[in-house]
């Protein structure tokens, strides 16, 4: 049982502290996928290009939220992830 304020990354299945993950919510009651914010179901990936693609190709982020994922949803992601990276 992961400890709290904890959370599970779909993709690679590492338990860290949810500050060091990027949050997925499918909202209630619309079923709007977005980030970060909002009351509903959600699912938790990495900031890694790897766990974003791996989401993305097995459909675990689809799995996991119990509705279709849009492709933009997943560029998203990765403008995100590109961003982090260069504010090193």
């Amino acid at each position: 049982m992961p400890e709290k304020n904890h959370r599970l990354c779909i993709s690679c299945r590492t338990v860290v502290h949810r500050d060091r993950l990027w949050r997925i919510v499918r909202t209630f009651p619309d079923h709007q996928i977005q980030l970060d914010s909002g009351m509903g179901r959600s699912a938790y990936v990495c900031p890694s290009m790897e766990c974003i693609q791996l989401a993305q190709k097995k459909n675990r982020l689809g799995r996991v939220l119990r509705s279709p994922i849009p492709a933009e949803l997943f560029h998203q992601l990765e403008s995100r992830l590109l961003k982090n990276v260069e504010n090193r």
